[in-house]
């Protein structure tokens, strides 16, 4: 960083930070947020999906679910050592919320986080039953893949390259998850996957928030995003779309 340069130019002119030290208050609390978001929704995440390992079909796809739910345990325990950096207390933090709790299949609470945790609104409902589950694996898996390419070139880079390392992880999650899909598809199970596609597919694309252009803007000359919530969900709607199209399965 030139000499005569502030941080917050560094930071809207593409600079980058490696470490806690000197970091401006209003960026850490933004880098927080990111990563708070990102560890209580994937502990939340493998919370409610190691409810439905024993219900997996074969043994093979238990194998697979159990799988999913260490993984993202062992994402989330990436970001939250990166947020040990920052102070926060590692040890208390994994097992102080109900990771497991869940509101009614029938509320509906849009974008709202959880008075418990900054888990996205999306890991607040229940999972019902092997297909139910392979759904939101196949559309929630999207979701975090435009998520990832997003906050993979975030100006924080010992987290931009934790989300390097992670983004492959949970796209072979929703690699899976289509296979299986599939599967169920050719077993005459497609009532019931679209039954889930018309459940989860709203509260999956609320995950991607709002279109709130001052904030956007803020976070973007801090150099935590580049595009808008909306143009992540433009392109996630696309690609689900397409992969539901060749499943036999429709979007809303």
């Amino acid at each position: 960083m030139a000499e005569d340069m502030t941080l917050d130019s560094y930071l809207a002119a593409g600079g980058v930070l490696t470490n806690p030290t000197n970091v401006p208050p209003r960026y850490r609390a933004e880098l927080m947020k990111l990563m708070a978001t990102f560890v209580d929704s994937e502990l939340a995440g493998a919370a409610g999906f190691a409810d439905i390992i024993n219900q997996g079909p074969g043994i093979k796809e238990r194998i697979a679910a159990a799988r999913i739910v260490l993984e993202k345990t062992d994402n989330a325990d990436r970001v939250l050592t990166i947020m040990g950096e920052f102070g926060a207390d590692t040890q208390r933090y994994a097992t102080h919320h109900p990771w497991t709790a869940r509101l009614d299949r029938n509320a509906d609470i849009g974008a709202t986080r959880s008075e418990h945790d900054m888990r996205l609104a999306v890991f607040n409902y229940p999972i019902t039953g092997w297909a139910d589950a392979v759904i939101m694996n196949l559309l929630m898996s999207g979701a975090v893949a435009e998520q990832l390419a997003e906050f993979s070139t975030i100006s924080y880079q010992p987290l931009a390259e934790a989300f390097r390392t992670i983004a492959p992880i949970e796209a072979h999650h929703g690699e899976l998850a289509v296979e299986e899909a599939a599967k169920l598809a050719e077993e005459g199970e497609t009532a019931q996957l679209q039954a889930s596609v018309d459940y989860w597919w709203p509260r999956v694309a609320a995950s991607f928030g709002s279109s709130r252009t001052e904030k956007h803007e803020a976070l973007r000359k801090l150099g935590l995003r580049r595009l808008t919530g909306p143009e992540l969900k433009s392109r996630w709607q696309a690609n689900a779309t397409a992969t539901l199209d060749q499943l036999g399965l429709a979007a809303p």
